[in-house]
């Protein structure tokens, strides 16, 4: 136990609790990661393997207390590398989501206003195939109005993921 006189800096019972709690929600994030994400994860190899057995359980109580298990082992372990690793993981997914609405934002546009929203995404990507892009917007026009699924919008929304590589550096339209 620490001694208060010796310890300026000793830990409150509460903050003690809130820093369990937060290596047990870490804990249960790493749960949750796919197996290639949770590969790539810098972990000690006892901490690896109680994981990969909560990945396995299935019973709600014995689940709980794995993951209770998982947030003891992970005292012992330095968190900030695994920390930064779920970070990464997560900012990659907020990027993907984002270059996801942007692109359709842009099919949107090119399927409401036409040759000006064209020539805009032209503009930001000279490689696209206008004609192309054209086609695909008679064919969508065409769908909308049989009230078709809209297989020609969900090749647009291809064509521009194709475009724009992607990568999620391009401004919002």
């Amino acid at each position: 136990m620490i001694d208060d006189d010796t310890s300026p800096e000793a830990k409150s019972k509460s903050q003690l609790k809130r820093e369990a709690n937060a290596l047990q929600e870490m804990g249960e994030a790493l749960v949750k990661l796919n197996a290639s994400q949770f590969n790539a994860i810098p972990l000690p190899e006892h901490l690896r393997a109680a994981v990969a057995a909560a990945r396995t359980i299935t019973e709600h109580g014995a689940h709980k207390r794995q993951l209770q298990y998982i947030g003891k082992l992970m005292r012992d372990v330095d968190p900030a590398p695994i920390q930064q690793a779920l970070d990464a993981f997560n900012n990659r997914n907020q990027q993907a989501t984002t270059q996801f609405h942007r692109l359709e934002r842009w099919r949107d546009r090119l399927l409401s206003e036409g040759d000006t929203a064209l020539s805009e995404f032209l503009t930001e990507h000279p490689g696209a195939d206008s004609q192309q892009i054209r086609q695909l917007l008679r064919n969508a026009a065409r769908e909308a109005k049989a009230n078709k699924p809209p297989a020609a919008a969900r090749a647009l929304f291809r064509y521009l993921r194709e475009v724009s590589g992607g990568d999620g550096t391009e401004e919002k339209p």
